[in-house]
Formats: structure tokens, C-alpha cells, sequence
């Protein structure tokens, strides 16, 4: 995966809040688009549009504008879950989560510069993405992170990315300021979201 092999740093990922619903989406759609660009700034290299709780059409419409401030920058911009909505976004590509389409059917379906991340949470499951056509995974949850269950710790987070041989992995779940340089000794990366969707930590990398 290009993003992985040419990018100067470690992958941070940002994951937005997923607060916006139909009723506050003209509210929430500023600040969300306004940590895009912040992080565009930042040159985060990934960000995801994890808003679940919109309609198709008020995802499209934040992913359409998302995209207009990632294009052209070194940001990829994914939706999660949402292949179609990405794709008709012009967006890089999609998040998939386990009640998503397989990378294997997305992969055969989109087209072949389409970034897909999976997240997973076991090691045979990263296993089995690895090999259907997946460009990363995210392996939770590392840490403590509400309502994520119980956290599997570094030396889970090791043996992943050891199986996995160089196939990318990226952290999350209770990722923050006090435990990420030990989570980037081992992954390729970290994600989060209450961590990374504090404009003044985006500058930190």
C-alpha cells in the first residue's frame, strides 16, 4: 500500500466523533469538516468519516465536502462502512467494520487504486483480511475505550503484527498521549478518536 510505504512517519489515522445525527447534522457538519481541515494542515495521513447515525444522503453530502478539502492534499479521506457512499464521494476508499461487505467484494467490485481498511480484533480475523484483499487493518482495542470491551495490550498488539509480516497494522482503542510512543514501537500506526479530534494534539507527529 503506497500511503504505508512512502509516508515519512508512522500512520495516524483520525476517526471523527460519529455525534452528527439528522437533527444537528447543519451543527456538527462545521466541526467536522473544520478537524478535516485542520488535520489536512497537519498532514495527518488518514482520516475517517465514521458518522453512522446519518441518512445516505446527509453522508454524502459531508463526504462530498470532505473530500474537496482532502483532495489534492497528502490526506486519504475513508468512509466508514459505506463503499458506495465513498466512492460516488470521491473519496480514497472505505472502512470496513464486521457487519460491512468483505474486503474480498469490494476489492472485486471497486476500482483497483480503492483503499480499504478493515477492523478486526482477533488475529485469525487479521489474518483472513490480509488475504482477501484488505491495504491495512486497525486492531482493537489496545487500551481501555468505552464500551470496546476488554483490552488485549501490547503484547497482543506484537503478536499481530508479527503474524501479519509486514502487512500493515494500526493500533486503536485508548490510544492517547500517554501511551501512543509505545503503540508506534510496534504497529505501523495508531488510530483515534477522542485523542486525534483535539485540533492541538494534531500537531504533535
Amino acid at each position: 500500500m503506497n500511503l504505508f510505504q512512502t509516508n515519512r512517519r508512522k500512520l495516524i489515522y483520525l476517526i471523527t466523533k460519529g455525534e452528527a445525527t439528522a437533527a444537528n447534522f447543519y451543527e456538527k457538519q462545521p466541526e467536522i469538516l473544520g478537524i478535516v481541515k485542520k488535520a489536512v494542515e497537519a498532514e495527518i495521513p488518514l482520516i475517517q468519516l465514521r458518522e453512522k447515525n446519518l441518512s445516505t444522503r446527509l453522508l454524502f453530502e459531508l463526504a462530498e465536502k470532505a473530500a474537496q478539502i482532502t483532495k489534492k492534499s497528502k490526506t486519504k479521506l475513508l468512509i466508514n462502512d459505506r463503499a458506495d457512499v465513498a466512492l460516488a464521494a470521491k473519496a480514497d476508499g472505505v472502512h470496513l467494520t464486521e457487519r460491512s461487505l468483505s474486503a474480498q467484494t469490494v476489492r472485486g467490485n471497486f476500482p483497483k487504486d480503492f483503499m480499504i481498511g478493515v477492523s478486526v480484533h482477533t488475529l485469525k480475523k487479521a489474518l483472513e483480511v490480509k488475504a482477501k484483499g484488505a491495504d491495512f487493518v486497525t486492531f482493537s482495542p489496545v487500551f481501555h475505550s468505552p464500551g470496546k470491551g476488554k483490552p488485549v495490550g501490547l503484547e497482543k498488539l506484537r503478536e499481530v503484527c508479527e503474524a501479519l509480516d509486514g502487512f500493515p497494522v494500526v493500533a486503536l482503542g485508548g490510544v492517547d498521549e500517554t501511551n501512543y510512543r509505545e503503540v508506534l514501537e510496534i504497529a505501523d500506526g495508531f488510530a483515534a478518536i477522542r485523542f486525534l479530534n483535539n485540533a492541538d494534539n494534531l500537531r504533535n507527529y
